[in-house]
């Protein structure tokens, strides 16, 4: 009887112990990055109007305090785009918002112009959407400490595709068990998120923002980040060859009324 108390108590002592880890780890985000894709400054100043004015203010109500909304340094005349991040603490609360705006009379007030457009005067050419999750190794978003004027401020957009699923695992794998998440972090990067794409037109592949005061500033970083001892001896390791195909690196700068 006393060896069974004993190992009783040993088994709920082991089921506390494992119980409290795993409610002491810090829940991952999700993150919606949209992308509105346009041709003319017209639709532009549509879309604005409704993100300042009505879309924004309505999340910041839903409780979501941090909404970014960034435009490219080089805008592509033929495809012209306006970029909104939006941090979830949990996956339902990211597919929950739509239903959260339609209770929002206000926000359909404010929003009229854009959402009552006619089908031959649409305010963009289409949507992209995708959905994004935080690394383990950053959990959650990041205001960037950031002190130059916020119209000189570059937001550096990073894609990093990969051959196949195995080699998106291990370059995931070289940002959070290799720790190129803490070589940015102490050579100041400034990042907003690091994250796996979830769903998105170029999976495999991860996606992260690092944040600047200027494109000098910028540079100086990047500089340092090749010369690095640590980052020569993680990027030279056997096992982290090969994991990345393709980079797309877009230069976003921030709209006056976003939360970045």
């Amino acid at each position: 009887m006393k060896k069974i108390s004993i190992r009783l108590i040993t088994l709920l002592l082991s089921f506390l112990f494992f119980a409290s880890n795993v409610s002491a780890s810090p829940k991952r985000y999700y993150y919606e990055l949209k992308v509105y894709h346009f041709k003319t400054f017209e639709q532009e100043n549509r879309i604005e109007h409704y993100l300042k004015d009505a879309y924004l203010p309505a999340l910041h109500r839903a409780g979501i305090a941090n909404v970014g909304v960034f435009k490219p340094v080089k805008q592509d005349t033929a495809d012209r785009r306006i970029y909104v991040y939006t941090p979830f603490t949990s996956l339902d609360k990211l597919t929950g918002i739509d239903k959260k705006l339609q209770a929002d009379t206000k926000y359909f007030t404010d929003g009229e112009d854009y959402m009552n457009a006619d089908y031959k005067d649409a305010p963009y050419t289409r949507i992209e959407i995708m959905i994004l999750h935080a690394f383990p190794g950053m959990p959650a978003p990041a205001v960037p400490l950031l002190t130059g004027n916020k119209a000189d401020r570059i937001y550096e957009l990073r894609s990093y595709e990969s051959a196949t699923e195995k080699y998106n695992f291990n370059k995931v794998r070289m940002f959070n068990d290799g720790d190129e998440i803490g070589l940015f972090k102490r050579l100041g990067f400034n990042a907003v998120f690091y994250s796996e794409v979830v769903s998105g037109a170029h999976m495999p592949n991860l996606m992260y923002m690092t944040t600047f005061n200027n494109k000098d500033d910028r540079d100086k970083h990047w500089d340092a980040f090749g010369k690095d001892a640590y980052w020569k001896t993680l990027s030279a390791k056997a096992e982290f060859q090969n994991n990345v195909s393709h980079v797309d690196i877009t230069f976003l700068y921030p709209a006056d009324y976003s939360d970045y």
